[in-house]
């Protein structure tokens, strides 16, 4: 594409937006043609500058946006590269900037993408821009709404987009490990050159919007916004020194915007903006105290002040949309955070109380928006009214997003805090006395928050929703939920409001539904400080509630839900339902009359139920199976779509319940015991059988009818999974496998995983636990090599594979997943190659799988090869597998990547297999497959003439090293228990130490510096940053590999004919301290080391 002159240039552009043009053409080959044409012409170096011509010029909006967007993604694609390097990427750099200032903003919103990938590469990164804010700022200057005309071309608001793009960057900490790290340079030049003087126009702008006749400038409104994002990005993390000056001056201006702020009538039209910018003025607010306190002290009066009028007006939530409704939020927030700092109790205290009776009780009382809401969207009222994330009350909590939540966090914000001290005549110390006269200090939520609730009477019997005594009774108990840890240390005060504040609401006739739910709800919030007296009075009102039917029009399903959450905390913290058997069949029945929504909360109870009954649920569980399973089949979809979710709750439940039953088996010396547990078993595989069966079979006989894919949908694979291991973990023969027909169903579940990608840590486990179970199976039961025939795939490519070659292809992928994957992987490569009956004939698919799983695992290593870590381990082993099987065709492959990627792997071996590298070899299987693979190693290097090499010494090092550990190993075996009485000493030791530590007197906490605060923020950040690289199951460093045959092999006969047979190895030193490891371990050695000793 030639540009150098105006014709060239012009028939490039054309060319462009014909291309550009077509990639919105509703014909899918079109938009392909042109996509391969956009990449074609890209190759030009002058490229970027015609395609930004075309977005920034005239002409069709939509090919113009088309532009700006593959702009976009050719910049994130290219910028670290060839864009970068080019001779045009400095005019380029420039067009675009001014580019920003004149587009449109359907444009802009686009191009400042571009923009913001430019600047943290070359500005915030590599401090390579110098003229950026120089310029910046006179464009600002004499941009329209700014200067005097002189540029009219030079939109302000564009040039602050500009602004806020340049200092987002800034927001986070650039260097977070380093405890004091100074503003950066760039940072302080954007203050003291643009923010100190854009302070005047904010000042300027904010007259015209507060002092203006229309009461609407919205785009004065909109640029006093962008002042303010890019007020907050300089000060969320750093404090420039100019900026400090300016504060003060900023500050008042954005306390003229918060008082203005008036939600006694519905907000217009037009006011949104003004809105937004005082939801930015807030969260400034929040950042200064939490940030900045000692530079926002002057201003916290103030601050206080702004907050407590915007949240006097929570009386008004009813009539106000989310905005709104999110700025009375913040005020809460920033109330709170006020309050958790040293200057907040002198601050807060003194509007306590109209605080408790104005801003907080109006916040959570009932109104007719929550009626609403229950009858339009119950999902939407739980979430708002029935939360369940409020478990710790602080000031520091971000992102509560509701008025009311916020009111619930500060309402227990305000509850612990401590009164001013009270010093009795009594309390008095003599002189040098120090154990008495401490002041006594009790808590505001004794001396103010439970009196102020208490004024509220519960409501009688016949009282509707419109009563205004249910509205205000509605908000005490919201109150109470949130007096969680306050109740917690009151165990008493809480006794007395479950039985005379709560308790009695199951007695009115008719129950209030509104008040049920959220007693439910207050019930599981304080289940850990529930009395153990009171739980079976507290279990049969929840009873109550779990079975209430619908109130004439009004749906019950938030009461249901509520009272499942309440019954599983009890149960999750010890209780004891009387009649497990009657719990159980209420909620079986509950699930099967209910809708889908409440049926999947249930599902989740359910589970509880089982998990906390153990042997009191057991003997039921095989019936329960079966009538869920029954619901279940009822509910799946008879096609391949997605699975509701009731079904992946109600697949959820069954694991539960295989997992509870697989776990109770009982000793083989029990005979009866052991029999009716296996006849359970049975029955449970045969059930689990049906229902995977009518999801994965069934479905495939409707869509090879119907569709193109017979694929059954990807729904709860995991949980599948850990249903069909249970099923083959059952089988006793032949006839029982094909009556349940596992081989099609392990047929489904391979095609179904082999194309795997929607990875997630705890989602995966099931898969590769019932992959091994699998290969158990196999050689048990297919004695026709079921697993190894080539099948027809049920996917859209309608290929040919094997069971072992689906299965093989997830572990393939797993390899590069997250490191918990990778380590699951690693040890499923090793069950595929040396489990499976490989009979003669199918070799070649062995050796086809060990190329690509050592592929895949080098490939993994190779990534992550530049330091030690702990993931190295699984993948050399994994690698070590397949080169034993096939040492030629594994040393073939790696010898591919560059030429060098056998002696990565070899170095990598020995230092895994050596004494010093953490996480080592620590199970008896690892340490022989190392010793093997080293000894197969040494052997080869010999053969190549590399004997003297640095490779060949550490690998023999590692080699002995390996040997002398297994020998300890094997001898050792029993160690593990006795260590493990000596760190049950030792725990029970650092518990007193705990218990001790408790019982110390708190009072005297005091507030952490800024300096104490940035030293921990730089120590997560260096924690978090190990933790990626060495992230990986701590379970799964120590794990039996299966190694086949090569388990039975000697080890120690091994080694020793290797160094009988290569004289070649006598040349090689060893360190003394070694040599005389391996004699005092193997004497018969002794004989073979005269030679090895250092001079």
């Amino acid at each position: 594409m030639e540009v150098e002159t105006p014709a060239a240039a012009l028939a490039a552009g054309d060319e462009l937006r014909r291309l550009l043009a077509a990639t919105l053409s509703p014909d899918k080959a079109a938009v392909d043609a042109a996509a391969a044409g956009l990449d074609r012409v890209a190759a030009d170096p002058r490229f970027p500058l015609a395609i930004l011509a075309v977005a920034a010029g005239d002409g069709d909006q939509g090919i113009r946006v088309a532009a700006a967007t593959y702009l976009k993604n050719y910049t994130r694609r290219n910028l670290e590269g060839s864009l970068s390097s080019s001779g045009v990427y400095k005019e380029f750099r420039d067009q675009l900037a001014q580019a920003l200032l004149q587009v449109e903003p359907a444009i802009l919103r686009v191009l400042i993408e571009v923009f913001r990938q430019v600047v943290e590469k070359d500005f915030v990164k590599e401090n390579l821009w110098p003229e950026l804010i120089p310029q910046l700022k006179l464009v600002l200057q004499n941009s329209n709404l700014v200067g005097q005309g002189q540029h009219p071309e030079w939109n302000t608001i564009n040039a602050l987009k500009v602004l806020q793009a340049i200092v987002r960057p800034f927001q986070y900490f650039l260097n977070p490990q380093v405890a004091k790290e100074p503003v950066p340079q760039q940072l302080e030049q954007i203050a003291a050159e643009i923010l100190v003087p854009l302070q005047v126009t904010f000042r300027h702008f904010t007259d015209k919007v507060l002092l203006s006749p229309d009461g609407i400038k919205l785009e004065y409104e909109q640029l006093l916004l962008i002042t303010c994002k890019c007020m907050y990005f300089t000060v969320r993390s750093y404090m420039p020194s100019r900026i400090k000056q300016i504060l003060p001056s900023f500050c008042k201006d954005m306390f003229r915007i918060l008082d203005s702020l008036n939600f006694s009538s519905l907000p217009e039209d037009g006011a949104t903006m003004r809105l937004k910018v005082a939801k930015r003025c807030l969260i400034i607010c929040c950042t200064l105290v939490t940030r900045h306190r000692k530079h926002a002290d002057d201003q916290m009066p103030r601050i206080v002040n702004c907050a407590i009028k915007i949240s006097k007006q929570s009386i008004n939530l009813s009539k106000l949309d989310s905005l709104p409704n999110r700025i009375c939020s913040l005020a809460f927030d920033v109330i709170s955070r006020v309050l958790e700092t040293g200057p907040g109790w002198r601050l807060v205290s003194p509007h306590f109380s109209s605080l408790l009776d104005s801003a907080i009780f109006p916040a959570l009382a009932l109104n007719e928006r929550d009626i609403a809401e229950w009858e339009e969207d119950t999902d939407e009222y739980m979430q708002k009214n029935l939360p369940s994330e409020l478990d710790d009350i602080s000031g520091w909590t971000e992102d509560l997003f509701t008025a009311r939540k916020s009111a619930i966090n500060l309402l227990g914000v305000i509850a612990l805090s401590k009164g001013p001290p009270v010093a009795s005549a009594a309390s008095k110390r003599k002189k040098g006395d120090k154990s008495k006269g401490k002041s006594e200090r009790s808590s505001i939520g004794e001396l103010l928050v439970i009196p102020f609730l208490s004024k509220f009477p519960i409501p009688s019997h016949g009282e509707d929703a419109s009563s205004m005594t249910v509205h205000n009774y509605f908000g005490v108990l919201m109150a109470y939920g949130g007096l969680q840890d306050f109740l917690t240390e009151k165990k008493d005060l809480t006794v007395t409001l479950i039985r005379n504040r709560i308790l009695p609401l199951y007695s009115l006739d008719p129950c209030s539904p509104y008040l049920i739910s959220t007693a439910n709800w207050v019930i599981g919030q304080l289940a850990l400080c529930l009395p153990e007296a009171m739980n079976a009075n507290i279990y049969h009102c929840l009873m109550k509630a779990l079975t209430i039917e619908d109130v004439e029009d009004i749906t019950c399903y938030p009461v249901c839900a509520s009272a499942s959450g309440a019954i599983a905390e009890l149960i999750e913290n010890g209780y004891a339902p009387p009649d497990w058997l009657v719990l159980l069949q209420a909620v079986v029945k509950r699930i099967s009359t209910g809708d889908e929504n409440e049926s999947a909360l249930l599902f989740k109870l359910l589970g509880t139920i089982v998990e906390g009954g153990q042997e009191k649920v057991l003997p039921h569980i095989p019936e329960i199976v079966f009538n869920i399973a029954c619901l279940i089949m009822k509910l799946l979809p008879p096609a391949p779509e997605p699975w509701p979710q009731v079904v992946e709750q109600g697949f959820a439940a069954l694991v539960a319940m295989a997992q509870a039953w697989e776990s109770s088996a009982p000793d083989e010396n029990k005979k009866h015991e052991k029999m009716v547990w296996q006849s359970g078993q049975s029955a449970i595989s045969r059930t689990f059988s049906s229902v995977l069966r009518k999801a994965w079979l069934l479905p495939t006989e409707v869509t090879e009818l119907n569709f193109s894919s017979a694929l059954p949908p990807p729904s709860c694979v995991n949980d599948a999974s850990v249903l069909l291991e249970f099923i083959m973990r059952s089988v006793t023969c032949v006839e029982e496998a094909a009556s349940m027909k596992v081989f099609e169903l392990v047929a489904v579940w391979a095609d179904t995983i082999a194309y795997w990608d929607s990875w997630e840590e705890m989602e995966d486990q099931g898969v590769f636990n019932t992959i091994k179970e699998a290969i158990n199976f196999h050689q048990s039961f297919d004695f026709t090599g079921f697993f190894l025939k080539m099948l027809p795939s049920q996917s859209e490519s309608d290929s040919q594979s094997s069971v072992i070659g689906r299965v093989s292809n997830f572990v393939t992928r797993a390899t590069a997943a997250y490191p918990s994957a990778t380590w699951r992987a690693c040890s499923c490569i090793h069950t595929l190659l040396h489990a499976p009956n490989f009979y003669l004939g199918i070799e070649d698919a062995r050796k086809d799988l060990a190329v690509s799983f050592a592929k895949a695992a080098f490939s993994r290593l190779e990534s992550v090869s530049d330091s030690p870590a702990g993931i190295w381990k699984p993948l050399v082993l994994a690698i070590s597998s397949c080169y034993i099987c096939y040492p030629d065709a594994i040393e073939q492959v790696l010898h591919n990547y560059d030429g060098n990627g056998y002696a990565i792997w070899t170095s990598a071996l020995a230092q895994v297999s050596s004494t010093s590298f953490s996480p080592g070899l620590s199970s008896a299987s690892e340490i022989k497959l190392a010793v093997l693979t080293l000894a197969k190693v040494v052997e080869r290097l010999l053969a190549h003439s590399m004997g003297g090499t640095k490779v060949l010494q550490d690998c023999y090092t590692s080699l002995m090293e390996s040997c002398i550990h297994l020998k300890e190993v094997e001898e050792d075996g029993d160690n593990e228990d006795d260590d493990g009485d000596e760190d049950t000493f030792f725990e029970c030791e650092d518990e007193d130490t705990e218990d001790d530590d408790e019982d110390s007197d708190d009072d005297d906490v005091r507030e952490e510096t800024e300096e104490e605060f940035l030293e921990r923020y730089a120590l997560a950040a260096a924690g978090e940053s190990i933790e990626v690289v060495e992230e990986g199951d701590i379970d799964e460093e120590t794990q039996d590999i299966e190694l086949g045959s090569l388990d039975e092999v000697d080890i120690q006969q091994v080694v020793l004919s290797l160094m009988q047979n290569q004289p070649a190895l006598q040349a090689q030193t060893l360190p003394d301290s070694l040599v005389e490891r391996i004699t005092e371990t193997f004497p018969e050695y002794g004989h073979l080391f005269k030679v090895h000793r250092l001079a």
